[in-house]
């Protein structure tokens, strides 16, 4: 089974799509995907679809949405023509630790919505996931910049991003849980594209980031270190008067919506470029939500 999250909810089986088109039945299917391989409590996915006020008839509609996504799965299974190793599972498709086929046949829907003790778990049998190979890809990026290697963490990171295609989970229909999960992907990508930037930034590339950058400052508001960003790469571009600006421009959206002064860290770059230092410099932004405080 293959999962994409990073964008359009996107779930196939021996490629053919079992993401269905009904709201609440893709919800479970979101959930489920997000925790691939793993039990999701019947309690979180009554949480997910209805809130704290979940129907009486709420266990009965929810197995009635797994049936639903198991008749789509065996539909895909239909498709399944690939050789089977002794365990019922393609050759070469363990990476991720999903459970094995029955032994000695194809699965069949029940193998890959298992219904387990208290909960579900969707099986991907070694599947891939966009989630996993972003956070591999972003790990290694950011393994990259500790240790100096800007070119390989802009390169890493680059990838990583690249397998976003638009917002987390985009056309599902979020309760509490799965927009949690959604605003937690998005912290990890504006994560790895900070520091992304940064590599560049580090390679000189200040001229080629201007117009990146102009667009996230308007998008993020009051996130301080890409505004500092672009601060760093006007100023190295020559155009010291137009940092000054973005500089204002950001106090003014932080004092407006937020209530609150620049950090020290903005503050001491704005003073640097205002004296004309040869070379100010961006203190670096911790790689956590603490980061993302001020992400408006």
């Amino acid at each position: 089974m293959d999962i994409d999250v990073l964008g359009e909810l996107a779930v196939r089986e021996n490629g053919v799509s079992v993401t269905p088109t009904a709201p609440k039945p893709r919800q479970v299917l979101a959930l489920l995907a997000l925790h691939a391989d793993r039990v999701v409590p019947v309690a979180s996915l009554t949480e997910e679809l209805w809130g704290q006020r979940p129907p009486r008839s709420a266990r009965t509609t929810l197995q009635t949405y797994v049936l639903q996504l198991r008749e789509l799965i065996s539909a895909a299974l239909v498709h399944d023509t690939l050789p089977r190793t002794p365990h019922g599972t393609p050759p070469g498709t363990s990476r991720s630790g999903g459970q094995d086929a029955p032994e000695g046949g194809r699965r069949s829907a029940k193998d890959v919505l298992v219904t387990s003790p208290g909960g579900y778990l969707l099986n991907t049998s070694g599947g891939t996931s966009d989630v996993r190979e972003f956070e591999l890809l972003a790990g290694q990026g950011y393994r990259a910049m500790d240790a100096g290697d800007f070119a390989g963490a802009a390169r890493q990171l680059r990838e990583a991003l690249a397998l976003w295609t638009g917002s987390a989970l985009a056309g599902v229909q979020t309760g509490v849980l799965l927009e949690m999960h959604a605003r937690r992907l998005e912290e990890t990508r504006l994560c790895a594209l900070d520091q992304r930037i940064e590599a560049d930034l580090r390679l000189g590339r200040h001229r080629e980031l201007l117009g990146e950058l102009t667009v996230l400052v308007s998008r993020y508001r009051t996130h301080e270190n890409l505004h500092g960003q672009f601060m760093l790469a006007l100023h190295r571009s020559g155009r010291r008067s137009e940092a000054l600006e973005v500089y204002q421009r950001l106090r003014g959206a932080l004092v407006r919506e937020l209530g609150l002064e620049p950090s020290a860290a903005l503050r001491r770059l704005q003073r640097s470029i205002l004296m004309a230092h040869p070379e100010p410099q961006l203190e670096p932004a911790p790689r956590t939500g603490e980061r993302l405080s001020r992400a408006g």
